[in-house]
């Protein structure tokens, strides 16, 4: 019987208007892991995302059914304000929150979390220029404006865009220790911003 430890199973959910780097900056770093990892990319319906910015990523499964995640990885971007008035995919999305083990946040994705209801009651951050709309989908979400990102049990949010990689490493360090997640940030050649609380973002782009 091997004693290596199962590969951490990573769900990444992209729809129309997802933003790149929320996507490939967390999965760059959980590649990194090499055979600690197996990631799948899902979407409402398998196939072809065109992201924000234009390129485009293929998932290979439908968002429905049971994927046995260990990280359900939610990112940002415009395509979030037009998902958020799908019930459809709220419901679904809802259901996949409850039955991953952890679920991870970039950007706008914790304003589709929020809208779920799953992050009532707890702790939660997104992108400092989108702060107002992202709250918004979460009244009963206790929100923090100033911070990189946010640990509230099996949830993990971050605020924008190169945030997730720093949330990411962060989770990775909860899950296998912070020498693992030091070692990931060096062979990217990343400067990890360890500290979730230290957010210089905050007070630039949060509107008054």
């Amino acid at each position: 019987m091997s004693d290596t430890p199962a590969p951490l199973k990573v769900g990444a959910l992209i729809f129309p208007g997802f933003e790149l780097l929320d996507l490939f900056g967390p999965l760059e770093m959980f590649g990194m892991l090499k055979e600690g990892a197996s990631i799948t990319v899902l979407a409402e319906k398998a196939g072809i995302v065109r992201s924000s910015q234009g390129p485009e990523a293929v998932a290979t499964e439908a968002l429905g059914g049971s994927h046995g995640l260990d990280i359900l990885l939610v990112p940002g971007g415009i395509g979030t304000r037009k998902l958020a008035e799908n019930a459809a995919f709220i419901a679904e999305l809802r259901s996949q929150c409850e039955k991953a083990r952890y679920v991870a946040t970039v950007c706008t994705g914790s304003g589709l979390v929020a809208r779920t209801g799953v992050l009532d009651g707890r702790r939660a951050t997104s992108n400092k220029f989108s702060f107002r709309w992202a709250s918004s989908q979460g009244p009963a979400v206790t929100w923090v404006r100033k911070a990189r990102w946010v640990e509230d049990g099996k949830f993990f949010t971050s605020s924008g865009v190169s945030a997730g990689m720093d949330m990411t490493l962060g989770l990775i360090a909860h899950l296998l220790g912070r020498d693992v997640s030091i070692k990931v940030a060096n062979h990217a050649e990343y400067t990890w911003h360890e500290d979730k609380d230290n957010d210089p973002f905050a007070d630039i782009n949060i509107p008054l």
